[in-house]
């Protein structure tokens, strides 16, 4: 599929940006009169905020893998967070790309791609930081490296799905607390500002610099003056916190997201999201220094800027937290995309994070392989215009091992969740943005069920996706 910018035009550079765990509907948000991001905001007012972006998974290695790869997880390998790449096949990931047409590419934050050969020996970037960087720089500095109170002050042992078999797992719980040294020193902080070096030290080389973000990623250890930036009381909740679904399957209460949330109080939840929110503001400032560094650069007008996270949290949405379930808290995203002379709009027709590697080598003029699973959205970036409707896919299939199994069908209207070992759900987005009542039983919903059913099963056929339906 080649490229269909003009390839005799200069190469716009690239910032490339992603959050964890962001919730699409922090943009825009203000809670306790605070604006939760406000830099993020201004990004979104120059550029096309598509507000109905969704991931191809709600977890973290196979949705930043997707995302790198163009890749749906049944088809590159990673289902779930496979950390050491077993699973992984040989992908070619956008930054491969970039670098073999000529780009600088750099790495700035987490790693959670896998691919095979390992993302590092397929790139010889110009610069990488990540954890061992941050923990050299604290190390210098004479911080701890551990968390407040200890590692098991954050963790709640749950019983995992490990293909069919329960095993005992520990994972991020609710508790928050201060993190007890200056805001400069902590992880996210300390990448956006070797962002911000890089930025000021970029030639005249085409860069793309990739700056992979950990916040709001629990566990909810917040530094000030975030940490008391919003106050619990004077937080507006979602309705739905701490309230199953009507209608909801018997066994998402033996998920991890609602064993995370089960016992949490009200009052709990309120802290809750002010850690959270506090950690999403964190992250916005950071993003707004380097935002500031390249607009007092020589690239300020040939840089193209995108911003998404890999997935959301439900926060006590449906009674869950973290992520791993196909409710619109976790699977949407925010999508911020800025390309140099492009339009401004609010797209609201639904997108995917599989989008994003056709766009970009679209821009570049750089032929993508034949085999992604997404479309180049370059025209909607040129004039504000929305893509044709799509069916858009998400699937989840386990955290360390195949486990829980949940796909989703989104389309503008509805959203189809096929669990292939318990009832189906439907929720109308229109009329129930919450997703507060399954309607999958419903006389009126049968032929939508039935179309969205088909949609889904033809998807899994067609995409080596193993899934019964």
């Amino acid at each position: 599929m080649p490229g269909t910018a003009q390839a005799d035009a200069p190469r716009p550079n690239l910032l490339f940006i992603v959050t964890d765990h962001q919730r699409a509907d922090s943009i825009g948000m203000t809670q306790a009169g605070v604006e939760v991001t406000p830099n993020l905001n201004g990004l979104a007012r120059r550029s096309v905020n598509f507000t109905r972006a969704y991931n191809a998974s709600p977890i973290c290695a196979p949705a930043r893998t997707a995302l790198a790869t163009g890749k749906y997880p049944t088809a590159n390998g990673i289902v779930f967070n496979d950390w050491r790449g077993t699973c992984a096949g040989d992908h070619k990931p956008v930054h491969q790309c970039l670098a073999d047409a000529g780009y600088s590419v750099a790495h700035i934050g987490i790693d959670h791609i896998k691919v095979r050969p390992a993302i590092r020996e397929r790139v010889e970037f110009s610069e990488w930081v990540s954890n061992r960087e941050h923990t050299e720089h604290l190390q210098a500095n004479g911080i701890p490296t551990e968390w407040p109170g200890g590692a098991d002050v954050y963790r709640r042992a749950i019983t995992e799905n490990h293909a069919g078999e329960r095993a005992a797992v520990k994972y991020s719980n609710t508790h928050a607390a201060t993190w007890p040294h200056a805001a400069e020193h902590f992880k996210d902080s300390y990448w956006c500002d070797r962002a911000v070096d890089f930025l000021g030290r970029a030639g005249d080389e085409p860069f793309a610099l990739f700056l992979y973000l950990w916040a709001p990623h629990p566990p909810l250890v917040v530094p000030e003056p975030y940490a008391s930036l919003f106050d619990p009381a004077e937080l507006d909740l979602p309705e739905n916190v701490d309230v199953p679904a009507e209608g909801e399957p018997s066994n998402r209460r033996a998920g991890i997201a609602a064993q995370l949330a089960e016992g949490v109080s009200t009052d709990e939840w309120r802290r809750v999201w002010a850690a959270h929110l506090g950690l999403v503001n964190l992250a916005d400032a950071g993003i707004g220094r380097a935002l500031d560094a390249l607009a007092a650069s020589s690239h300020a007008d040939d840089t193209a800027v995108f911003f998404m996270s890999d997935h959301g949290d439900h926060l006590g949405q449906h009674r869950m937290y973290q992520k791993m379930e196909m409710y619109e808290q976790a699977v949407r995203v925010p999508m911020i995309l800025n390309v140099p002379g492009g339009a401004t709009a609010e797209i609201d027709a639904p997108v995917s994070h599989l989008d994003i590697m056709p766009t970009i080598l679209d821009l570049m003029a750089i032929d993508a392989p034949d085999d992604l699973d997404g479309i180049s959205l370059l025209s909607c970036l040129r004039t504000g215009e929305a893509p044709p409707d799509r069916p858009q896919y998400s699937g989840y299939s386990g955290n360390p091992t195949v486990g829980d199994i949940r796909r989703a069908v989104i389309t503008r209207s509805h959203k189809y969740i096929h669990d292939p070992d318990d009832i189906p759900e439907l929720y109308d987005l229109e009329a129930d943005p919450l997703e507060t009542r399954n309607i999958a039983a419903d006389p009126g919903s049968r032929e939508v069920v039935r179309e969205l059913h088909a949609l889904g099963k033809s998807w899994a056929e067609s995409h080596n996706d193993q899934v019964r339906w």
